[in-house]
C-alpha cells in the first residue's frame, strides 16, 4: 500500500492526463461543425481540395528531378554504348518502363499519406456518417463508403471488406460500383495527361488549375458510382432489411510515424507489385514494336537507304522518319492499327489503342506503355528528351498534334469509368461466385466509359 502510494503521489507530480470527459466535449463541439446539414459538406469539399492541390503542388519538385534523372542517364548510356539491339532494349525497354514507374511514386506516398492522416485523425469516420443519407437514396449506407474510400487505394482489397456489409443487396451494389472510385493505379495516367494538355494556372495565387482538373476526375467516378447504384437497385431485389450502426471515435492527433510507414508500405507496393508487370509487359512491348513482319521491315528499310544515299544532308531527318515508319509497320504498330477506326472517334490514335490494351492488364501499364512506343519510334539519341516533351510534340498523319485538349479529357474521362483490370474481375468473380455480375460489370463501364469518352470528345473538338 504504501509502495502505490508512493507511485500516485510521483505520478500526481509529473503525470498530466487530459480529463475524458473534457475531450468528449471537445468531440462533441467539433462534430457540431463539421457534421453539419450545410457546413459539413462544405468542409469535406474543401478537405478534398485541399488533398488534391497537395499531391501536385508538393510533389511536381520531386517529380521533375526523377524526370530530369531518366532522361539525363537515357542520353548517355546512348552516347556511350554501341547501337545494338541490346543497347536499345536497356534503353527504350527497360529504362523507359522503370521511368514510367518511379516517376508517380512521390504522388502515391502524398496521397496516401494524407489519407491516413485523416483516418488517424477520426474524420475518416465522420465522412461515412455524413454520406449515409445520400448513400440511401441510392440503394446502399454508410457502410458502403469504407469500402468505396478504400477504393481510391485499390478496387481488389475494397470490394473484399465489402463483406462487413450484412444486407447482399447492399454488398452487391457496393462491389459493382467500387471500381468507379478512382484507384491509385490511374493516377499516374492522370498526372501525364493533365500535365500534357491542362495549363499550370494558379487562381487566387494558390489553387491550381491542374490540381483541380484532378478533384473533378475522382468526383466523377464517385458521382457515377451513384447513379449507376441509383438504377441498379431497381434490377436487384431483397426484402433484407438495413441497419446502419458506426462508433465514432474522439479527435486525436494524427500519428506521424505511421502516415510515414503507409507513404513507404504503398511506394514499396505500388514499385514492385505493378512494377513487375509494368516490366514484362515493356520488354514485351518493346519486341513488339521493334520487331514485324520481314518483308514489310524490310521494304521500309530499304526505302529510307536509298533516300539517304540520294540525300546525305538529309540524313537525320530520314532516321527520324525510318524509325517512325518501322514502329508502324511493326507486330505492335499492325496492331495499333487493326483497333485504330474502333477509338477514332474518341479522338485517339493506334498508339493509344495500343495501350488501351495492354493497360487491361493493370491501368498504370498506359505509362509505361507510351513510354516504350515513343521512344522506339523517336529512337535513342544523346538529348533523349522526357515522355510529357515527345507526347507533347506527337502528330498525327495530318500534322495536327494527337493530344489536344479534346483528346486528353477524353482519355481521361475513358480511364476514370472503363474496367481495365483484371485483377478486379476475378475478384468480383470470387466474392460474387458467379461469371455473371463480373461480366456485367465489364459490360455496363467499358460502354459507358466509350460513349461519355465520345461525348467528351465532341464537346471540346
Amino acid at each position: 500500500m504504501q509502495r502505490y502510494s508512493r507511485i500516485k503521489h510521483v505520478m500526481q507530480q509529473t503525470v498530466v492526463e487530459s480529463d475524458p470527459l473534457q475531450k468528449t466535449l471537445f468531440t462533441e463541439q467539433l462534430d457540431n461543425v463539421l457534421l453539419h446539414r450545410t457546413w459539413g459538406y462544405v468542409i469535406l469539399i474543401g478537405v478534398l481540395l485541399v488533398l488534391f492541390q497537395c499531391v501536385f503542388w508538393i510533389a511536381q519538385y520531386p517529380m521533375n528531378f526523377i524526370e530530369w534523372v531518366f532522361a539525363r542517364l537515357s542520353g548517355f548510356l546512348a552516347s556511350v554504348l554501341p547501337a545494338n539491339g541490346f543497347t536499345d532494349l536497356l534503353i527504350n525497354g527497360l529504362i523507359a518502363g522503370i521511368g514510367g514507374i518511379v516517376i508517380f511514386v512521390p504522388q502515391i506516398m502524398i496521397l496516401f499519406g494524407l489519407i491516413t492522416l485523416l483516418e488517424d485523425t477520426g474524420y475518416m469516420a465522420r465522412i461515412s456518417f455524413l454520406t449515409d443519407k445520400l448513400m440511401r437514396k441510392v440503394g446502399l449506407n454508410g457502410k458502403s463508403v469504407m469500402p468505396m474510400i478504400s477504393g481510391f487505394a485499390c478496387a481488389v482489397p475494397a470490394i473484399m471488406s465489402a463483406r462487413n456489409i450484412e444486407n447482399k443487396k447492399e454488398r452487391l451494389l457496393t462491389i459493382m460500383i467500387t471500381p468507379l472510385m478512382s484507384c491509385s493505379a490511374r493516377l499516374p495516367v492522370y498526372t501525364i495527361l493533365i500535365a500534357l494538355v491542362i495549363p499550370a494556372k494558379l487562381y487566387f495565387g494558390f489553387i491550381s488549375l491542374q490540381g483541380l482538373v484532378m478533384m473533378l476526375l475522382y468526383i466523377l467516378g464517385t458521382v457515377l458510382a451513384l447513379i449507376v447504384a441509383w438504377i441498379l437497385k431497381w434490377f436487384i431485389k431483397s426484402t433484407e432489411r438495413s441497419f446502419f450502426i458506426l462508433e465514432l471515435p474522439v479527435y486525436r492527433g494524427p500519428r506521424w510515424k505511421n502516415a510515414v510507414y503507409t507513404m513507404i508500405e504503398k511506394a514499396r507496393i505500388f514499385v514492385f507489385q505493378a512494377g513487375k508487370v509494368i516490366i514484362v509487359i515493356s520488354m514485351l512491348l518493346w519486341a513488339l514494336s521493334t520487331y514485324g513482319p520481314k518483308n514489310k521491315m524490310a521494304a521500309v528499310t530499304r526505302h529510307y537507304d536509298q533516300l539517304v544515299r540520294s540525300n546525305p544532308s538529309q540524313a537525320s531527318d530520314y532516321e527520324k522518319q525510318r524509325s517512325t515508319a518501322l514502329l508502324q509497320n511493326s507486330f505492335a504498330g499492325t496492331m495499333g492499327r487493326a483497333i485504330e477506326p474502333a477509338i477514332r472517334p474518341l479522338g485517339y490514335d493506334w498508339k493509344i489503342g495500343i495501350a488501351l490494351v495492354t493497360s487491361f492488364a493493370a491501368r498504370e501499364v498506359f505509362v509505361g506503355t507510351m513510354a516504350t512506343l515513343y521512344s522506339v519510334g523517336d529512337g535513342a539519341d544523346e538529348n533523349s528528351s522526357t515522355l510529357r516533351t515527345k507526347m507533347s510534340a506527337a502528330l498525327r498523319e495530318d500534322n495536327s498534334k494527337v493530344y489536344t485538349l479534346a483528346t486528353g479529357l477524353s482519355l481521361m474521362v475513358f480511364y476514370v469509368i472503363a474496367m481495365q483490370c483484371m485483377s478486379t474481375l476475378a475478384i468480383v468473380k470470387r466474392e460474387t461466385r458467379s461469371w455473371k455480375w463480373p461480366l456485367i460489370q465489364f459490360g455496363y463501364m467499358t460502354s459507358l466509359a466509350y460513349l461519355l469518352s465520345f461525348v467528351v470528345y465532341n464537346i471540346f473538338k
